[in-house]
């Protein structure tokens, strides 16, 4: 008896890799072996860099905290810890926003760490 072979659904497999494969560059977008490896190795760094973003985008918003407190004669972790005493609830992020965009709202609370 011949082997079955489900050619539709393998042929369906080979156009899902290819069209994720669009914009590659050279054989990496349309020949099968090598778009396969390459689109492999793009999701192993997509999943990783999810997360790393997460870190990346912390590290940033605490150098601009930090940057935005040194001009009023502070560290960071000193504004920090002063926030928490406070009991000034902000995340970084927001923080971070203020100190860029909206100088007197980030110097009101400093002024308020201060004290």
């Amino acid at each position: 008896m011949p082997r079955s072979v489900n050619h539709a659904a393998s042929k369906a497999r080979k156009k899902k890799v290819l069209k994720q494969a669009k914009g590659f560059w050279g054989r990496k977008k349309n020949v099968w072996t090598v778009a396969k490896n390459a689109v492999e190795k793009g999701l192993t760094y997509a999943y990783r860099d999810r997360r790393a973003k997460k870190r990346d985008f912390r590290k940033l918003w605490i150098q601009r905290i930090n940057a935005g407190v040194r001009e009023y004669g502070l560290s960071y972790s000193y504004f920090m810890g002063g926030l928490k005493d406070a009991g000034i609830d902000i995340n970084r992020k927001t923080l971070a926003d203020l100190a860029m965009n909206h100088p007197e709202a980030f110097k009101a609370i400093v002024e308020k760490v201060k004290k």
